[in-house]
Protein backbone atom coordinates (compact mmCIF):
# COMPACT_ATOMS: atom_id res chain seq x y z
CA UNK A 1 0.00 0.00 0.00
CA UNK A 2 2.73 2.55 1.21
CA UNK A 3 4.74 1.92 -2.55
CA UNK A 4 1.76 2.66 -4.37
CA UNK A 5 0.08 5.57 -1.96
CA UNK A 6 3.05 6.94 -0.51
CA UNK A 7 0.93 9.22 1.53
CA UNK A 8 -1.00 7.21 3.66
CA UNK A 9 -0.01 6.92 7.18
CA UNK A 10 -1.48 3.76 9.16
CA UNK A 11 -1.65 2.68 13.05
CA UNK A 12 -2.95 0.19 15.01
CA UNK A 13 -1.81 -2.86 16.49
CA UNK A 14 0.91 -4.73 15.46
CA UNK A 15 4.47 -6.41 15.75
CA UNK A 16 8.28 -5.19 15.36
CA UNK A 17 7.60 -5.63 11.27
CA UNK A 18 4.75 -3.93 10.78
CA UNK A 19 6.28 -1.15 12.69
CA UNK A 20 9.23 -1.04 11.01
CA UNK A 21 7.08 -0.99 7.81
CA UNK A 22 5.69 1.98 9.02
CA UNK A 23 2.82 1.04 11.59
CA UNK A 24 2.11 3.78 14.55
CA UNK A 25 1.73 0.95 17.04
CA UNK A 26 -0.96 1.64 19.93
CA UNK A 27 -0.40 -1.68 21.08
CA UNK A 28 1.66 -4.75 20.31
CA UNK A 29 -0.12 -7.91 18.78
CA UNK A 30 1.84 -9.92 21.85
CA UNK A 31 -0.40 -8.24 24.16
CA UNK A 32 -3.13 -10.23 23.19
CA UNK A 33 -1.54 -13.48 21.82
CA UNK A 34 -2.54 -16.51 24.49
CA UNK A 35 -3.99 -19.86 22.60
CA UNK A 36 -6.62 -22.32 24.61
CA UNK A 37 -9.40 -21.65 27.12
CA UNK A 38 -8.23 -21.75 30.44
CA UNK A 39 -4.57 -19.70 29.27
CA UNK A 40 -6.75 -16.84 28.20
CA UNK A 41 -8.67 -16.59 30.94
CA UNK A 42 -5.90 -14.54 32.93
CA UNK A 43 -4.98 -12.27 30.14
CA UNK A 44 -9.06 -10.71 29.27
CA UNK A 45 -8.30 -7.65 31.30
CA UNK A 46 -5.24 -6.64 29.31
CA UNK A 47 -7.38 -7.63 26.02
CA UNK A 48 -10.23 -5.67 27.04
CA UNK A 49 -7.87 -2.32 27.68
CA UNK A 50 -6.74 -2.82 24.48
CA UNK A 51 -9.90 -3.35 22.71
CA UNK A 52 -10.75 -0.06 24.21
CA UNK A 53 -7.70 2.01 22.96
CA UNK A 54 -8.20 0.96 19.64
CA UNK A 55 -12.03 1.77 19.54
CA UNK A 56 -11.16 5.18 21.50
CA UNK A 57 -7.76 6.12 18.87
CA UNK A 58 -10.26 5.15 15.86
CA UNK A 59 -13.00 7.52 17.48
CA UNK A 60 -10.69 10.00 17.73
CA UNK A 61 -8.81 9.73 14.34
CA UNK A 62 -11.38 8.41 12.08
CA UNK A 63 -9.57 5.85 9.28
CA UNK A 64 -10.62 5.68 5.99
CA UNK A 65 -10.35 1.79 6.37
CA UNK A 66 -9.95 -0.42 9.24
CA UNK A 67 -7.69 -3.97 7.90
CA UNK A 68 -8.16 -6.65 10.21
CA UNK A 69 -6.05 -9.36 10.55
CA UNK A 70 -6.79 -12.95 11.94
CA UNK A 71 -7.09 -12.99 15.61
CA UNK A 72 -11.12 -13.46 15.11
CA UNK A 73 -12.33 -13.71 18.90
CA UNK A 74 -10.59 -10.03 18.79
CA UNK A 75 -11.26 -8.47 16.10
CA UNK A 76 -14.74 -9.32 15.48
CA UNK A 77 -15.33 -7.31 18.74
CA UNK A 78 -13.07 -4.76 17.53
CA UNK A 79 -15.18 -4.95 14.34
CA UNK A 80 -19.04 -4.38 15.78
CA UNK A 81 -17.29 -1.05 17.28
CA UNK A 82 -15.58 -0.18 13.98
CA UNK A 83 -18.73 -0.57 12.13
CA UNK A 84 -20.42 1.48 14.47
CA UNK A 85 -18.18 4.29 13.98
CA UNK A 86 -18.81 4.00 10.39
CA UNK A 87 -15.20 2.48 8.84
CA UNK A 88 -15.46 0.27 6.25
CA UNK A 89 -13.76 -3.26 7.16
CA UNK A 90 -11.16 -5.52 5.42
CA UNK A 91 -10.56 -8.90 7.05
CA UNK A 92 -7.37 -10.90 5.89
CA UNK A 93 -7.42 -14.37 6.96
CA UNK A 94 -10.98 -15.93 7.64
CA UNK A 95 -12.04 -17.18 11.17
CA UNK A 96 -12.40 -20.82 10.41
CA UNK A 97 -16.11 -20.98 10.85
CA UNK A 98 -15.96 -24.31 8.63
CA UNK A 99 -14.50 -25.88 11.63
CA UNK A 100 -16.61 -24.54 14.44
CA UNK A 101 -18.82 -22.01 15.36
CA UNK A 102 -20.83 -21.84 11.56
CA UNK A 103 -23.03 -19.46 13.33
CA UNK A 104 -20.44 -16.70 13.21
CA UNK A 105 -21.43 -16.76 9.44
CA UNK A 106 -24.05 -14.23 9.34
CA UNK A 107 -22.41 -11.77 12.10
CA UNK A 108 -19.23 -11.75 10.07
CA UNK A 109 -21.52 -11.04 6.97
CA UNK A 110 -22.76 -7.81 8.21
CA UNK A 111 -19.77 -6.72 10.13
CA UNK A 112 -16.91 -7.25 7.22
CA UNK A 113 -17.56 -5.47 3.60
CA UNK A 114 -14.80 -7.57 2.02
CA UNK A 115 -12.77 -11.01 3.72
CA UNK A 116 -9.72 -12.21 1.88
CA UNK A 117 -9.09 -15.64 2.43
CA UNK A 118 -6.01 -17.94 2.43
CA UNK A 119 -7.42 -20.82 1.99
CA UNK A 120 -8.63 -22.00 -1.61
CA UNK A 121 -12.02 -23.80 -0.10
CA UNK A 122 -13.43 -21.11 2.34
CA UNK A 123 -14.75 -18.57 -0.56
CA UNK A 124 -17.44 -20.92 -1.61
CA UNK A 125 -18.00 -22.20 2.01
CA UNK A 126 -18.19 -18.55 3.40
CA UNK A 127 -19.83 -17.37 -0.07
CA UNK A 128 -22.81 -19.79 0.16
CA UNK A 129 -23.36 -18.24 3.96
CA UNK A 130 -23.71 -14.56 2.55
CA UNK A 131 -20.10 -13.43 3.29
CA UNK A 132 -18.13 -11.17 1.00
CA UNK A 133 -14.89 -13.56 0.57
CA UNK A 134 -12.31 -13.83 -1.68
CA UNK A 135 -9.60 -16.29 -2.22
CA UNK A 136 -6.54 -14.14 -2.16
CA UNK A 137 -3.81 -16.75 -1.82
CA UNK A 138 -1.97 -18.42 1.16
CA UNK A 139 1.01 -15.79 1.96
CA UNK A 140 2.64 -18.65 3.28
CA UNK A 141 3.59 -19.18 -0.48
CA UNK A 142 5.54 -16.01 -0.31
CA UNK A 143 7.29 -16.89 3.34
CA UNK A 144 9.14 -20.16 2.24
CA UNK A 145 12.00 -20.25 -0.27
CA UNK A 146 12.47 -21.93 -3.67
CA UNK A 147 12.45 -25.66 -3.03
CA UNK A 148 15.70 -27.34 -3.97
CA UNK A 149 18.15 -29.94 -2.34
CA UNK A 150 18.54 -30.71 1.21
CA UNK A 151 22.23 -30.42 0.83
CA UNK A 152 21.92 -26.78 -0.65
CA UNK A 153 19.83 -26.04 2.41
CA UNK A 154 22.44 -27.57 5.14
CA UNK A 155 25.28 -25.39 3.51
CA UNK A 156 23.36 -21.98 3.67
CA UNK A 157 22.40 -23.52 7.72
CA UNK A 158 26.03 -24.91 8.50
CA UNK A 159 25.28 -28.02 8.90
CA UNK A 160 27.50 -31.24 7.53
CA UNK A 161 25.71 -32.25 4.13
CA UNK A 162 27.02 -35.95 4.42
CA UNK A 163 24.24 -36.69 7.65
CA UNK A 164 21.01 -36.97 8.03
CA UNK A 165 19.12 -34.38 9.44
CA UNK A 166 15.90 -34.46 11.89
CA UNK A 167 13.57 -30.91 11.82
CA UNK A 168 11.78 -30.14 14.86
CA UNK A 169 9.35 -27.10 15.01
CA UNK A 170 8.37 -26.97 18.81
CA UNK A 171 6.05 -24.11 18.09
CA UNK A 172 6.54 -20.19 18.94
CA UNK A 173 5.11 -19.96 21.94
CA UNK A 174 6.28 -20.69 25.16
CA UNK A 175 3.17 -22.57 26.06
CA UNK A 176 3.29 -25.04 23.08
CA UNK A 177 7.21 -25.66 24.31
CA UNK A 178 6.29 -26.06 27.59
CA UNK A 179 3.22 -28.68 26.51
CA UNK A 180 5.47 -30.52 23.84
CA UNK A 181 9.33 -29.56 24.90
CA UNK A 182 10.09 -33.01 27.48
CA UNK A 183 8.06 -35.35 24.45
CA UNK A 184 10.19 -33.87 21.93
CA UNK A 185 13.52 -33.71 23.59
CA UNK A 186 12.59 -37.29 24.06
CA UNK A 187 11.80 -38.31 20.46
CA UNK A 188 15.04 -36.63 19.39
CA UNK A 189 16.88 -38.96 21.63
CA UNK A 190 15.31 -41.70 20.66
CA UNK A 191 16.03 -40.47 16.95
CA UNK A 192 19.55 -40.59 17.31
CA UNK A 193 19.68 -43.71 19.10
CA UNK A 194 17.80 -45.01 15.71
CA UNK A 195 19.86 -42.51 13.24
CA UNK A 196 24.10 -42.39 13.87
CA UNK A 197 25.13 -39.33 13.20
CA UNK A 198 21.89 -37.86 13.48
CA UNK A 199 21.75 -33.95 13.54
CA UNK A 200 18.83 -32.62 15.15
CA UNK A 201 18.37 -29.12 13.73
CA UNK A 202 15.99 -27.20 15.79
CA UNK A 203 14.36 -23.55 14.75
CA UNK A 204 14.12 -20.56 17.44
CA UNK A 205 11.02 -18.71 16.87
CA UNK A 206 11.33 -14.87 16.61
CA UNK A 207 10.79 -13.73 19.96
CA UNK A 208 11.74 -16.66 22.11
CA UNK A 209 14.60 -16.91 24.29
CA UNK A 210 17.44 -18.64 22.67
CA UNK A 211 18.13 -20.23 26.48
CA UNK A 212 14.48 -21.00 27.03
CA UNK A 213 14.29 -23.58 23.76
CA UNK A 214 17.96 -25.29 24.52
CA UNK A 215 16.43 -26.17 27.88
CA UNK A 216 14.01 -28.19 26.88
CA UNK A 217 16.19 -30.11 25.13
CA UNK A 218 18.56 -30.49 27.78
CA UNK A 219 20.99 -33.31 27.57
CA UNK A 220 19.87 -34.56 23.81
CA UNK A 221 22.60 -32.99 21.08
CA UNK A 222 20.60 -30.13 19.09
CA UNK A 223 21.39 -27.15 16.46
CA UNK A 224 19.36 -23.89 17.52
CA UNK A 225 19.00 -22.06 14.37
CA UNK A 226 17.73 -18.43 14.96
CA UNK A 227 14.05 -18.54 12.95
CA UNK A 228 14.74 -19.94 9.43
CA UNK A 229 12.15 -22.84 10.07
CA UNK A 230 11.30 -23.50 6.57
CA UNK A 231 14.95 -23.51 5.77
CA UNK A 232 15.86 -25.69 8.70
CA UNK A 233 13.33 -28.05 7.21
CA UNK A 234 14.16 -27.96 3.24
CA UNK A 235 17.92 -28.89 4.95
CA UNK A 236 15.90 -32.34 6.63
CA UNK A 237 14.68 -35.83 5.90
CA UNK A 238 12.00 -35.92 7.81
CA UNK A 239 10.54 -33.73 10.52
CA UNK A 240 8.52 -33.55 13.69
CA UNK A 241 6.43 -29.91 13.85
CA UNK A 242 3.83 -28.43 16.15
CA UNK A 243 0.23 -28.13 14.50
CA UNK A 244 0.02 -24.97 13.13
CA UNK A 245 1.15 -23.00 10.12
CA UNK A 246 4.33 -24.10 10.26
CA UNK A 247 2.79 -27.74 9.17
CA UNK A 248 1.70 -25.52 5.87
CA UNK A 249 5.60 -24.11 5.97
CA UNK A 250 6.67 -27.48 6.03
CA UNK A 251 4.73 -29.13 3.60
CA UNK A 252 5.48 -26.64 1.11
CA UNK A 253 9.08 -27.28 1.85
CA UNK A 254 8.22 -30.67 0.46
CA UNK A 255 9.99 -32.72 3.33
CA UNK A 256 7.85 -35.27 5.09
CA UNK A 257 7.02 -34.81 8.55
CA UNK A 258 4.64 -35.79 12.09
CA UNK A 259 2.48 -33.20 13.06
CA UNK A 260 1.59 -33.49 16.98
CA UNK A 261 -0.66 -31.36 19.04
CA UNK A 262 -1.86 -30.79 22.78
CA UNK A 263 -3.53 -28.29 24.62
CA UNK A 264 -4.59 -28.09 27.99
CA UNK A 265 -7.20 -30.89 29.14
CA UNK A 266 -10.01 -27.89 29.52
CA UNK A 267 -9.27 -26.77 26.18
CA UNK A 268 -9.09 -29.56 24.40
CA UNK A 269 -12.59 -31.17 26.09
CA UNK A 270 -14.37 -27.76 24.98
CA UNK A 271 -12.71 -28.33 21.50
CA UNK A 272 -13.55 -31.78 21.34
CA UNK A 273 -17.29 -31.23 22.05
CA UNK A 274 -17.27 -27.95 19.41
CA UNK A 275 -14.80 -28.51 16.36
CA UNK A 276 -16.05 -31.03 13.74
CA UNK A 277 -12.81 -31.10 11.04
CA UNK A 278 -11.77 -34.70 9.91
CA UNK A 279 -8.10 -33.46 10.62
CA UNK A 280 -6.30 -30.66 12.55
CA UNK A 281 -3.17 -30.40 10.40
CA UNK A 282 -3.45 -27.43 7.56
CA UNK A 283 -1.79 -29.73 5.59
CA UNK A 284 -4.20 -32.47 5.63
CA UNK A 285 -6.92 -30.15 5.75
CA UNK A 286 -6.35 -28.88 2.28
CA UNK A 287 -5.53 -32.91 0.76
CA UNK A 288 -8.89 -33.48 1.69
CA UNK A 289 -6.97 -36.69 3.27
CA UNK A 290 -4.32 -38.16 5.10
CA UNK A 291 -1.06 -36.61 3.85
CA UNK A 292 1.05 -36.51 7.00
CA UNK A 293 0.83 -38.38 10.19
CA UNK A 294 -0.93 -36.10 12.66
CA UNK A 295 -1.29 -37.17 16.70
CA UNK A 296 -3.11 -35.70 19.13
CA UNK A 297 -3.69 -35.40 22.80
CA UNK A 298 -3.28 -38.65 24.37
CA UNK A 299 -1.50 -39.84 21.09
CA UNK A 300 1.34 -37.69 21.44
CA UNK A 301 3.68 -40.63 23.49
CA UNK A 302 7.31 -41.27 22.11
CA UNK A 303 6.36 -45.02 20.94
CA UNK A 304 3.63 -43.49 18.41
CA UNK A 305 5.73 -40.45 17.52
CA UNK A 306 8.46 -42.74 16.68
CA UNK A 307 6.62 -45.42 14.45
CA UNK A 308 5.07 -42.57 12.63
CA UNK A 309 8.63 -41.14 11.70
CA UNK A 310 10.59 -44.62 10.89
CA UNK A 311 7.91 -45.09 8.26
CA UNK A 312 8.70 -41.45 6.64
CA UNK A 313 12.51 -42.08 6.39
CA UNK A 314 11.88 -44.73 2.91
CA UNK A 315 9.73 -46.71 1.52
CA UNK A 316 5.99 -46.21 0.26
CA UNK A 317 4.88 -44.00 2.88
CA UNK A 318 7.21 -41.34 2.36
CA UNK A 319 6.45 -41.97 -1.68
CA UNK A 320 2.92 -40.99 -0.80
CA UNK A 321 3.43 -38.50 1.39
CA UNK A 322 5.45 -36.45 -0.96
CA UNK A 323 3.08 -37.28 -3.84
CA UNK A 324 0.52 -34.95 -1.65
CA UNK A 325 2.30 -32.45 -0.84
CA UNK A 326 3.23 -31.64 -4.44
CA UNK A 327 -1.00 -32.10 -5.15
CA UNK A 328 -1.31 -29.29 -1.75
CA UNK A 329 0.88 -26.46 -3.25
CA UNK A 330 -0.63 -26.69 -6.52
CA UNK A 331 -4.11 -26.29 -5.15
CA UNK A 332 -2.86 -22.87 -3.11
CA UNK A 333 -2.11 -21.31 -6.84
CA UNK A 334 0.40 -18.29 -7.25
CA UNK A 335 2.20 -16.40 -4.58
CA UNK A 336 1.49 -12.87 -3.66
CA UNK A 337 -1.54 -13.21 -0.96
CA UNK A 338 -0.64 -9.67 0.38
CA UNK A 339 -0.75 -7.42 -2.89
CA UNK A 340 -3.91 -9.20 -3.65
CA UNK A 341 -5.19 -7.77 -0.35
CA UNK A 342 -3.60 -4.35 -0.51
CA UNK A 343 -5.03 -3.79 -3.96
CA UNK A 344 -8.59 -4.18 -1.96
CA UNK A 345 -7.99 -1.73 0.30
CA UNK A 346 -6.97 0.63 -1.90
CA UNK A 347 -9.82 -0.16 -3.61
CA UNK A 348 -11.87 1.58 -0.95
CA UNK A 349 -9.57 4.67 -0.57
CA UNK A 350 -10.05 5.56 -4.54
CA UNK A 351 -11.80 8.68 -3.11
CA UNK A 352 -10.09 9.30 -0.59
CA UNK A 353 -6.90 11.48 -0.60
CA UNK A 354 -5.20 10.99 2.09
CA UNK A 355 -6.48 9.52 5.32
CA UNK A 356 -5.30 6.87 7.40
CA UNK A 357 -5.64 3.33 7.60
CA UNK A 358 -6.48 1.58 10.82
CA UNK A 359 -4.38 -2.08 10.93
CA UNK A 360 -4.74 -3.73 14.15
Amino acid sequence: MKAKRPELTFFGMGGPKLEAAGLEVIHGAHEISVMGIAEVLPKIPRILKVLGDLERTAKERRPAVALLIDVPDFNLRLAERLKALGIPIVYFVAPMIWAWREGRAKRIGKLVDELCCILPFEEPFLRERGVNATYVGSPVLDQVPPLNEPAHFRRALGLDVSRPVLAVLPGSRRSEIGRLGALMRDVAKAQREAHPGLQVVVPVAPGLPTEFVRAAFEGVEVTLIAGRAPEVVGAADVGLVASGTATLEAGLMRRPFVTIYRVSPLTYAVGKALVRIPFFCLVNLLAKKRVVPELLQGDVTVPKVMAELEALWSGPAREACLTGLDEVRASLGATGAAARVAERVLARLVEVPAKEVAGP
